[in-house]
């Protein structure tokens, strides 16, 4: 057997292992594209009236874009405990009861799409309005919820045009 038709032999024995190796390298990186609410922030709808509003993309991220966030949201949710300005040992832990008040708080939009965001004690309203001084309302409301320390409302009036906040794709 001339040392060719071994080595043909041989890779051909080879290529099922190599085939998979490949798949399996391949497989993380096809799965980075996916989004997904890796810190299980609070991310819901509180108004859905408005079809055609472009969604939020909210707190979801990619694989890469979480494994970059980790080390910043790891200081920043103890940056107020630090300082002593607040009474958890981690700004992060507020948000739960946070979006429960807001859920109890915030009162029906009929003729609006808005969709909240909670990370460490900011909330984030995204969507569409039918009235633009809607805006202003939301953050009064929202500020006067226990321990939100601060809110940044990015709405648009109607669905035309390019939305102030990160859509879904």
């Amino acid at each position: 057997m001339s040392p060719r038709s071994a080595g043909s032999r041989g890779w051909g024995a080879a290529r099922p292992i190599i085939f998979l190796s490949v798949l399996l390298c391949s497989a993380p990186a096809a799965q980075d594209g996916l989004l997904k609410n890796w810190f299980n922030d609070p991310f819901f709808a509180i108004a859905d009236g408005m079809p055609g509003c472009p969604r939020p993309r909210g707190p979801l991220l990619t694989e890469t874009e979480m494994k970059a966030e980790s080390h910043s949201r790891a200081e920043r949710g103890t940056s107020c405990w630090m300082a002593g300005t607040c009474k958890k040992p981690n700004a992060y832990l507020f948000d739960a009861a946070i979006a429960s008040e807001i859920r109890a708080r915030v009162p029906p939009y009929p003729d609006d799409s808005l969709w909240i965001t909670v990370q460490r004690r900011w909330v984030w309203v995204d969507g569409c309005v039918a009235d633009a001084s809607r805006a202003a309302e939301l953050e009064a409301l929202l500020k006067s919820v226990p321990d939100v320390e601060h809110v940044l409302v990015n709405v648009m009036q109607g669905t035309n045009g390019k939305p102030p906040y990160r859509t879904l794709p």
